[in-house]
């Protein structure tokens, strides 16, 4: 009989920070990632960096803040950009161009302190490909 360990394709942190994101908490998905970034030391930490800043981004144009949102808005290309066309299952690509689009009027403003509002459906979503594996407990093996 052989136990088979726990397997699953993504860190638990990543996807943790995918299912918030997505249920646009943006500010409890830059907790997490935050959690993430600040243990890794590989070749994704920049990843997770543009990813940080995505949520932090869509956090503050949520409330208002659409300074720190015009600036952050630019970072997460620079962080994101070099990992293209995907990356730990995001296709950088497509994740982008949906973030642009809902920040677009972020981007185009050159005002101090414009009102703007956030549009829910432009608001962007990470899916994974492939996608995340439920982990499993443990399987026994006849």
């Amino acid at each position: 009989m052989n136990t088979l360990p726990p397997t699953a394709d993504y860190d638990p942190l990543y996807l943790q920070g995918i299912e918030k994101f997505n249920e646009c908490d943006y500010y409890e998905s830059h907790e997490i990632w935050e959690e993430l970034w600040t243990e890794y030391r590989g070749p994704s930490r920049k990843f997770y960096q543009g990813l940080i800043q995505a949520a932090v981004a869509l956090y503050h144009f949520g409330n208002g803040n659409i300074r720190g949102a015009r600036k952050l808005h630019k970072s997460v290309h620079v962080y994101l950009e070099t990992y293209s066309p995907t990356h730990l299952g995001l296709n950088i690509e497509l994740f982008l161009g949906a973030f642009d689009k809902c920040l677009a009027e972020v981007a185009a403003s050159t005002e101090d302190f414009p009102t703007l509002i956030l549009d829910p459906e432009l608001l962007p979503e990470i899916h994974l490909n492939p996608p995340a594996v439920t982990p499993i407990q443990s399987q026994v093996i006849d």
